[in-house]
């Protein structure tokens, strides 16, 4: 089986790009909408990020807790915003190595704004067979691909969900 190294999805959320991207753009946020982030350690700077601003994020999947250590890699307004994860750890991010990118997208459209999230696996000097045996333990068996493929969809549906009840 080829290994997966991005998934996606987009949806439609009744709000404009500058306050999707506005939301977005603050990582101590994140954690009212992903299933797994908690948002970042009190340590990090809070506010819209900024690019080559470093932060680090609260993480959990099921008992497990680890944090990882994240730089900002585009901050353009009601546009795109990315960051990439860089070290992880269970207090504190030590263990370092290209892990992983995340990207969101904003485009205006007739119903509001299409928000597309991305992740991007960058463990690509892993062997497949290492990636794929190390994913199914973490995921209780599933690749990261199709972990994070669900992990994408509640996130985005409970950012809809937020964003369109502040402006109902």
């Amino acid at each position: 089986m080829a290994r997966v190294f991005t998934v996606s999805s987009s949806i439609v959320i009744d709000v404009t790009p500058e306050v999707a991207y506005e939301a977005v753009s603050r990582p101590e946020d994140m954690g009212r909408w992903s299933p797994e982030n908690l948002g970042t350690t009190a340590a990090s700077a809070g506010g819209p990020a900024t690019v080559g601003g470093v932060f680090t994020g609260r993480n959990k999947r099921g008992r497990f807790r680890w944090v990882t250590r994240c730089t900002v890699t585009a901050a353009e307004p009601a546009r795109r915003f990315a960051f990439r994860v860089h070290a992880i750890g269970v207090r504190t991010p030590w263990l370092r190595g290209p892990i992983a990118t995340w990207e969101y997208r904003f485009e205006r459209v007739d119903a509001g704004t299409r928000v597309t999230e991305i992740w991007t696996d960058d463990r690509r000097r892993w062997p497949t067979f290492v990636a794929n045996a190390f994913d199914r333990v973490a995921t209780s068996g599933r690749t990261f691909a199709a972990f994070q493929a669900r992990n994408i969809e509640t996130t985005l549906r409970n950012l809809k969900r937020e964003l369109e009840s502040k402006g109902a």
